[in-house]
This record gives structure tokens, C-alpha cells and sequence, in this order.
């Protein structure tokens, strides 16, 4: 069913994912899994980030209830890159799946799986919106730290007003 509000959250989601791949566009392998960061992450392990533990868990996992997401949960920034043109791509496929599932969600209704709370002690979403919601903070902040990687690599700048 697709409502005003629907739309409305899918094109800041869309406009986010787009934002994140528009940061990473035109890097070359070493470039995306250099460190840029004094935390230690590349380009790719925050892909993998996003991939993981936004995509595949929030939105495939808790929002859609997808069983072979729930069995590929794992910590995200952990994952090992096996190439920066693996974790675009992979990226891609998770952000395209998880459109699939928002697609048919209520997004009144509960989320349709919670981890166990021994693994994620946090309350459950009382909706999928919530959910919704927090795909579209977590995308948006690591676009913002994507601009910030891009910048120091090469000087590219995403947006400037000013």
C-alpha cells in the first residue's frame, strides 16, 4: 500500500543510500579499504556497517522478519573485506532487498522480529516505522562520515553551502 508517508520515507531512504554511494563512487581499491579513520575503519568496513548491521538487520532482519538475514547477523564493523568492489556491491543487493521489504511492511504493525534480549537489551520497536526510522538515521550519519573519508582522500566535497 503505498501512502504519501511511504513515499515520503523511501525517497529520504533512497536519497540517503544515494548520498552514501555517490561518497564512494569513483575510489579505487586501495582507497576503499585504506584506513581513514583513527578508529581504524575504511571506506569498506563502513560499508559493511551498513550493509550488516543497518540493511540486513534492521531492515531485513527486524523490520521484515527475513530468516536468512536473521542468519547472517553479525557485527558489521568485524566483517572481513574481501574486496571494496565486493562491499559496493554488496551494499547494493542488501539496500534493494531491504526496498522489497519496506515495500509490504505495515509500518503500524510491530516489527515482525526482535532479537533475544541476552544479544540486543534494548526495548522492541513498538512499530516498523521505528524501524524505518532508524534505517534512515543510521544511513544519513555515515553518509555524513563518508564525506569526511572522501574529503581527506581526495578533496572531493559532496555538498558545500556556504
Amino acid at each position: 500500500m503505498t501512502t504519501p508517508e511511504r513515499r515520503m520515507l523511501q525517497a529520504h531512504l533512497r536519497a540517503g543510500r544515494d548520498h552514501v554511494l555517490a561518497a564512494v563512487e569513483g575510489l579505487g581499491e586501495a582507497d576503499l579499504t585504506r584506513t581513514v579513520a583513527p578508529s581504524g575503519w575504511s571506506v569498506a568496513r563502513l560499508l559493511n556497517h551498513l550493509t550488516h548491521d543497518v540493511e540486513i538487520f534492521w531492515g531485513c532482519a527486524v523490520v521484515g522478519g527475513d530468516e536468512e538475514a536473521r542468519g547472517l547477523l553479525q557485527d558489521g564493523w568485524a566483517v572481513p573485506v574481501t574486496s571494496g568492489a565486493e562491499t559496493v556491491e554488496r551494499y547494493r543487493a542488501w539496500s534493494g532487498r531491504t526496498d522489497r521489504v519496506l515495500a509490504t511492511t505495515d509500518l503500524d504493525a510491530p516489527p515482525r522480529w526482535w532479537p533475544p534480549a541476552d544479544l540486543f537489551p534494548f526495548p522492541p520497536f513498538g512499530t516498523a516505522r521505528q524501524g524505518v526510522f532508524r534505517l534512515l538515521v543510521e544511513t544519513a550519519t555515515h553518509a555524513g562520515h563518508l564525506d569526511m573519508a572522501r574529503e581527506g582522500i581526495d578533496g572531493r566535497q559532496h555538498l558545500v553551502v556556504g
